[in-house]
């Protein structure tokens, strides 16, 4: 059994031992930071330890606005030996997670500290929550204070409960309750009232109930906290049975319930609630027109909307969003003229609402207002406002803003992705589509169903057949993705301009009657394969015949030949390119060599010489499993 030895505190220090200890200390402390006021700290008038320790946190809470200041604080306290005291160290570490806001530091200065406390932890546990880093709150609390055995008080673990709801877990949270059954503090209606919630937010609803109804006191917190859970966990009637006995009701009970009857679609409840509200707020508003606008009750939700006594940003962006949602773009961009004619400031929401309704509507003048808005603002736009720009650039033809938008976004999502994609290929720039495509393959983003319809939409109108051909077959080989009608209205449409309509409409219908939605997973793309290597095959001899020079439908042909096991035709074709391109360089391309071909892509474009080996490394895989 290990003992733990305890420095005595500041507190049990005779008074001539500190004298002797501050003897050869100089009068005047040092100046630690260059330009810094030297009044900053001046010396204190009395040799009392008491009296140091408070004028030192008095400068601390009054003058310190910088790091480097806490540093100069910091320092005398250790010179003085004052650090290890109690108030000293939390005060310290509460500076530094709050006004500060190091918490990495705060945490390497909760390490030097020989008797931590919770008031410490408690300190630091808060401000990782403040710092959107819950995560970083929960494992602090593991390692820094469970495992020191720090002792917790009554503010510990409705803090640790938060942190678990944050993170939504649930195991966590339940070793965090039995460990307030350990330390006696089942009792605590603070305590009672987190973990109401942590069940509620974490969906174990019953869990929730057996702690609300555990005997101990109740206040009006507690009643709302299992309202509001009971709501978000799609108990309704429950909520209701609560709401009913509630002895009293302040307007977060009311607001509870009228968002339970929003959340199912009973607008006529949540009406009938809200005529007999005591008392309304501006939330009790906004859950009245978010109801409605769910619904697309436009004329009902404009009604409140305008009968409101009081509204916030809130209010307007539901307004803007339910224009926007039933295309009455006009009407959005009015009621938008009118919010900043008022008092209320748009927010980011805001801003994307007539973004897009500016998109669709083709005002590229009010959209560029917005930009010269957001820049004027110095707000920093996030991936979803960046992206509704991006957007409103390419529908009104200006692709090059767009790009520079782009290319300056530090995270792009694949939203943001299409959006390219399909900017380039309505305006006819089909190979800086698949550019565009191949640097989102690079960067790690997994396209979706909307990226392939942008992608063959560009093949089709740049008249690049044997690319969308190809992409179609990356759609359904690779990313495994089902076509939808868009896809195979796509290939109809790039087929039916290179002239190839009478020979490949049939395979296109074979194909989208074999993918049916009922199939399972797996099914269609076994069917698909049959008819995309019929096609592939008249693409390619199409495409060779119109372009003798291109390298790129003989490899599509021999591919097709291996993927087919047409063993003959591999042979013919291997002779056909070598009787066309002859001995060409072969610019250091091993993998044309594999497959005895001899010719130069030096002056192919990026996408083609990629469209290239991509083919030659189906073609090895294909090979592989013969």
């Amino acid at each position: 059994m290990s003992v733990r030895l305890h420095k005595p505190s500041i507190s049990s220090l005779s008074l001539d031992k500190f004298i002797r200890s501050q003897k050869n200390l100089p009068k005047t402390p040092p100046q630690l930071f260059p330009g810094e006021p030297k009044s900053l700290i001046p010396p204190p008038q009395s040799s009392s330890p008491g009296i140091d320790v408070h004028y030192l946190l008095q400068k601390l809470d009054q003058s310190c606005p910088a790091i480097n200041h806490f540093h100069q604080i910091h320092s005398q306290l250790l010179l003085r030996g004052l650090f290890q005291h109690p108030l000293a160290a939390g005060r310290c570490v509460k500076k530094l997670c709050t006004d500060l806001g190091s918490l990495v530091y705060s945490v390497h200065l909760f390490d030097q500290i020989d008797e931590p406390d919770a008031f410490m932890c408690n300190a630091i546990m808060r401000g990782f929550l403040g710092s959107c880093d819950p995560r970083s709150a929960l494992e602090f609390y593991y390692l820094k204070m469970v495992s020191n055995s720090v002792s917790p008080n009554h503010y510990t673990f409705p803090l640790v409960a938060k942190v678990c709801a944050e993170v939504r877990s649930v195991v966590d949270g339940r070793k965090a309750h039995a460990r307030v059954v350990k330390f006696g503090f089942e009792s605590d209606l603070f305590v009672k009232n987190g973990f109401i919630r942590m069940y509620s937010v974490c969906g174990r609803i019953q869990d929730a109930c057996d702690l609300f109804d555990s005997g101990f006191a109740l206040d009006s917190v507690s009643w709302n906290s299992m309202i509001d859970g009971c709501v978000k966990n799609g108990e309704v009637g429950l909520a209701c049975q609560l709401f009913d006995e509630m002895s009293e009701r302040d307007v977060c009970s009311w607001n509870s319930m009228i968002s339970g009857y929003v959340a199912v679609g009973d607008m006529e409840a949540a009406r009938g609630l809200f005529e007999k509200m005591p008392s309304r707020d501006v939330v009790s508003w906004n859950c009245m027109i978010d109801g409605y606008a769910r619904v697309k009750n436009v004329s009902s939700a404009r009604a409140c909307f305008d009968e409101m006594p009081c509204r916030n940003v809130v209010s307007w962006n539901i307004m803007l969003a339910l224009y926007l949602r039933c295309k009455d773009y006009g009407e959005c961009l009015r009621l938008f003229d009118k919010m900043v004619e008022g008092e209320v400031k748009p927010n980011e929401a805001s801003l994307v609402s007539i973004l897009t309704a500016s998109a669709n509507f083709r005002k590229i003048d009010r959209g560029k207002w917005v930009h010269s808005y957001i820049r004027d603002n110095d707000i920093e736009p996030d991936v979803l406002l960046s992206t509704a720009l991006l957007t409103m650039y390419v529908k009104c033809g200006e692709i090059e803003m767009a790009r520079d938008i782009f290319d300056h976004m530090p995270d792009k999502s694949v939203v943001s992705w299409n959006c390219m994609i399909m900017g380039y290929g309505m305006h006819g720039h089909g190979e800086k589509s698949l550019e565009i495509f191949l640097e989102m393959e690079k960067a790690g983003v997994n396209p979706n169903i909307a990226t392939f319809v942008s992608i063959l939409s560009a093949c089709s109108s740049s008249g690049m057949i044997l690319e969308g051909w190809w992409y179609f077959h990356v759609m359904l080989q690779k990313y495994k993705i089902r076509p939808t009608e868009k896809h195979y209205g796509c290939m109809v449409d790039l087929l039916g301009r290179a002239g190839l309509m009478d020979q490949s409409e049939e395979l296109v219908k074979k194909m989208r009657a074999e993918v049916e939605p009922s199939l399972p997973k797996a099914t269609p793309f076994a069917c698909c394969r049959h008819f995309m290597l019929q096609l592939g095959e008249i693409i390619a001899k199409q495409q060779i015949k119109f372009h003798p020079q291109d390298i790129t439908p003989y490899l599509l042909l021999l591919f097709i030949h291996i993927a087919d096991r047409k063993w003959d035709g591999i042979e013919d074709v291997r002779n056909l390119i070598n009787d066309t391109f002859g001995e060409s360089a072969y610019s250091n391309q091993d993998q044309l060599e594999e497959f005895g071909l001899g010719f130069s892509l030096e002056k192919s474009s990026h996408h083609k010489e990629s469209l290239v080996f991509s083919m030659l490394d189906e073609m090895a895989s294909c090979i592989k499993l013969l």
